[in-house]
């Protein structure tokens, strides 16, 4: 008998090394599989987080409209300074374009008017061509229907908001609005004489 104990070992050791063998491989497969779960599951929320935001605004090239120049005297002492302007309104689509140039003569009028109560010195820094541009954006909004806060309401609107901030913890969620289809207001051309 002391025969056949020898070649029993040897058959229970390679029994136990094809199990510990099968108990790797299956360890490796499981890990690798859930590692590459992990992976292509975050990699779909990130495309799903793109996806859905180039759902909601899709990427469409605005529109140009170029109005006519404009001189206007400005508002210096003795009344000899003038303006030429031209301006170019960057707008989000077609459509809107053909709502602005339905109130053309109202914006223009408009623009003179405020182009007429700024004086030379004003103009000619940027800050100034900047408020300029601004108000006419507040300017071409109007007629269709759409509000743009001034400086002074933005400021109060933001201290308000900090003010908000620090009394309460939670805030009710904001209204959303439609967004301004106006989105900028160009100058292609800024002379002062």
């Amino acid at each position: 008998m002391s025969a056949n104990t020898p070649a029993a070992a040897p058959a229970k050791s390679k029994k136990m090394l094809v199990i510990i063998l099968g108990v790797v491989v299956l360890l490796l497969v499981v890990g690798g599989g859930g590692a590459a779960w992990f992976l292509t599951r975050s990699h779909g929320d990130e495309e799903e987080g793109a996806s859905s935001s180039r759902k909601e605004a899709p990427k469409v090239p605005p529109t140009f409209l170029a109005m006519e120049n404009m001189v206007v005297n400005l508002a210096d002492p003795g009344g000899d300074r003038f303006a030429q302007i031209g301006i170019t309104l960057e707008l989000a689509d077609a459509k809107t374009s053909e709502q602005v140039k339905l109130y053309l003569p109202t914006i223009r009028s408009g623009v003179l008017l405020l182009v007429s109560q700024r004086t030379s010195s004003e103009l000619l820094q940027r800050e100034g061509k900047e408020k300029l541009a601004a108000d006419i954006l507040r300017e071409v909004s109007r007629p269709l229907g759409f509000s743009v806060p001034s400086e002074r309401e933005r400021a109060r609107a933001a201290a308000a908001t900090e003010a908000d901030d620090a009394d309460e913890e939670e805030r009710p969620a904001r209204k959303r609005t439609e967004r301004n289809p106006v989105h900028r207001v160009l100058f292609s051309s800024f002379i002062i004489q």
